[in-house]
């Protein structure tokens, strides 16, 4: 609707009375559309499917935005499946197509899709755009869940891909909703299992959600080890106990005494971890808690040491009930501190 020669051929199309290929009643359609609704509903959301650079596709009419509520982040799908179908001995050479969605993450007010358009069409399922054998397509998909829930913007998985249907969407046809009942694999019904916890945690912490589409809620710990295919990141609100540090290893090697940064002293423990027996995968947990030290890293002034399971992804929290060095303030480091 926006563009007056979308699939037309030169010659198939007039242009604007400026010369140029928008197509401004269209525009004006859709910004009456967007104030209608919402005047006549409010907390009404509308959202835009739209895949190209048009500016302001969620900001205000009032200045010149189009006024949806939210985008959905095109880029970002097709960077994260491009990247995810990669083996992952080939990651470490592409390792920005997981990392420059954050240039412009704050641009709109962002839906991350996984759609339909991706399911359809012999595209093939998620599931089976993974690499690697049955057990580390599974892993591969939980990893990139764990990443993408962690990922500034909205959530929305095509039905199916909660449990990891094999066979493309089909509209006249049921899901498979068989693959959760024995004696099917139960990688299904632990894949369902892990969304759910991921919804849970989402629900429960107000760093997920709050600073949303506020930069000042998500900072990269660490955004250049590609030689172990790691990202690591914050997410936060307002108030810094409820920061979440994920960790995401998209290789299948297991990293012991792998050293991370974090913002503050305290001991830390995992709120979730992909690689969990209970979702299928190899069991490799940090079942105690990781005491930080004063060790600059990572742009941090603390760092800790964890075991990084393969193709994972791991959130972890500090724990509020442990207070460092007696009764002193552990937000800020010991060299800072007043005596």
């Amino acid at each position: 609707m926006l563009y007056l020669d979308y699939l037309r051929k030169e010659g198939d199309w007039v242009s604007n009375q400026y010369g140029g290929r928008e197509h401004l009643e269209a525009v004006d359609f859709l910004r009456k559309l967007n104030e209608a609704v919402y005047a006549e509903q409010p907390g009404t959301l509308t959202v835009a499917e739209e895949s190209t650079s048009w500016p302001l596709v969620t900001r205000p009419t009032y200045v010149g935005g189009l006024g949806f509520s939210m985008k959905w982040n095109m880029g970002w799908m097709h960077d994260m499946l491009e990247y995810m179908h990669l083996d992952p001995v080939f990651r470490r050479y592409h390792h920005n197509l997981i990392t420059f969605s954050l240039m412009y993450a704050y641009s709109e007010n962002f839906v991350l899709p996984l759609s339909h358009d991706e399911v359809v069409h012999i595209k093939g399922s998620l599931i089976n755009k993974m690499p690697g054998d049955l057990w580390q397509r599974f892993a591969n998909l939980r990893a990139f869940y764990g990443y993408m829930w962690g990922h500034p913007g909205k959530k929305l998985l095509f039905m199916g891909g909660e449990f990891g249907q094999w066979h493309e969407w089909n509209y006249a046809e049921s899901l498979d909703w068989h693959l959760l009942e024995p004696p099917s694999d139960l990688h299904h019904a632990q894949l369902r299992d892990y969304l759910r916890d991921l919804n849970a945690i989402y629900q429960r912490e107000p760093g997920l959600y709050a600073l949303d589409s506020d930069p000042e809620g998500f900072s990269w710990i660490d955004v250049h080890d590609t030689d172990n295919s790691v990202v690591s990141f914050m997410r936060r609100s307002k108030n810094v106990d409820d920061t979440l540090i994920f960790v995401c290893n998209f290789t299948p090697i297991p990293r012991l005494g792998y050293r991370l940064g974090v913002p503050r002293a305290g001991e830390y423990y995992e709120i979730l971890n992909s690689d969990a027996n209970r979702y299928g995968g190899s069991g490799l947990e940090n079942l105690q808690a990781m005491p930080s030290g004063p060790v600059f890293w990572q742009s941090c002034p603390y760092s800790l040491l964890l075991t990084l399971p393969p193709l994972s992804t791991i959130v972890l929290k500090r724990r509020l009930d442990v207070v460092e060095d007696g009764d002193e303030d552990e937000s800020e480091p010991q060299s800072n501190k007043k005596h």
